[in-house]
């Protein structure tokens, strides 16, 4: 790892996480869950005598050494996702609840940085499918640097488990960030947000019932989860807000396209659709496209020509340069 300061707070996460995996005897997820929460308290929670007394020895000198002032909000997020790494692949953690990659966080805040100008002081960036909080937290961390705005986070998941390690991680991290343990398609968490990034989960609501509240509900038949979470995000942005959403690239093409289209062309700014690298995904059919959506508001307009593209390999520079060079002048020509 080119951060050896970074390394060493995952060293001591991933470590404490292992030993704890083994003596409490829940998953590698909670477990590492509970290691981030006793690095914090700077005590070793124990419940019936578990974890023994000897692990607890062996924790407490784990985290003697780590000195968390020392770490930046994104070295401990980085730290934490190494966690999440082995997490998934010890718990076989289903592909709808894996880290997004940071790759696609960085597209995010890119997109994001050409859209909000002028440069608000405070931004509220909200994620209804936030699970780990990765990817929320990323861009918030991302995007205090690149625009120098006060960073307000929401993050809603009806996955208590997941939630709790974004929960423990926004502390590590000393995120401003409001953590809603319930369904996203209930009634809104938010309705102010500036910006909504999130990696939707892709596949079918159970709750037809509730879906048909959506325009983009299927006439019958279960409606696709991430259809009615696109919705639902554009009802909790402010007038004029962002959203952004990784989608299937052949979100346009299912059979229920239609309806989504009709949607978007009654009820928001169809902005862009940028694929992004094959590179990124383990076979060709999980590939997918970042959709970027505006809420009409004041100023805010429909773009002439739609953005649309592939994003480059990072390891392309060359490419990666045409690449921002080509948004930029894009948004000259139809954001101005």
């Amino acid at each position: 790892m080119a951060n050896e300061h970074m390394e060493s707070l995952y060293q001591a996460l991933d470590q404490a996480t292992s030993l704890l995996h083994k003596q409490v005897k829940t998953t590698y997820l909670e477990a590492a869950t509970e290691a981030g929460e006793d690095l914090q308290s700077g005590t070793i929670n124990v419940q019936d005598g578990v974890p023994d007394q000897a692990t607890v020895e062996k924790l407490t000198a784990l985290f003697k050494p780590v000195d968390l002032t020392t770490f930046s909000a994104e070295e401990c997020r980085q730290a934490l996702q190494l966690v999440l790494v082995k997490a998934i692949q010890i718990d076989g953690i289903e592909p709808n609840k894996q880290v997004t990659p940071d790759a696609m966080a960085e597209l995010a805040t890119f997109i994001a940085s050409v859209f909000l100008k002028p440069v608000p002081k405070q931004l509220t960036v909200a994620d209804l499918a936030v699970g780990t909080g990765n990817l929320l937290f990323a861009v918030m961390n991302q995007l205090k640097t690149a625009l120098g705005a006060e960073v307000k986070g929401v993050g809603v998941d009806n996955d208590e488990t997941l939630l709790a390690f974004a929960g423990m991680s926004s502390q590590l991290q000393h995120q401003d960030v409001d953590l809603l343990h319930e369904d996203a398609l209930g009634p809104l968490a938010t309705r102010n947000a500036d910006l909504i990034v999130s990696d939707l989960p892709v596949g079918y609501y159970p709750l037809d019932e509730r879906a048909k509240q959506f325009a983009t509900a299927a006439k019958k038949g279960h409606s696709y989860a991430h259809h009615l979470l696109i919705e639902q995000s554009l009802r909790a942005l402010k007038a004029g807000g962002l959203g952004l959403f990784f989608v299937p690239s052949t979100v346009f093409q299912s059979e229920e396209a239609a309806g989504l289209t009709a949607w978007l062309t009654s009820s928001a700014h169809f902005q862009g659709l940028l694929n992004l690298p094959q590179s990124l995904f383990a076979k060709a059919s999980a590939q997918k496209s970042l959709l970027v959506l505006q809420k009409p508001g004041q100023g805010t307009k429909q773009a002439k020509q739609v953005l649309l593209g592939s994003f480059p390999e990072l390891t392309d520079r060359d490419a990666f340069s045409q690449f921002i060079d080509s948004v930029h002048s894009w948004a000259a020509q139809n954001l101005a």
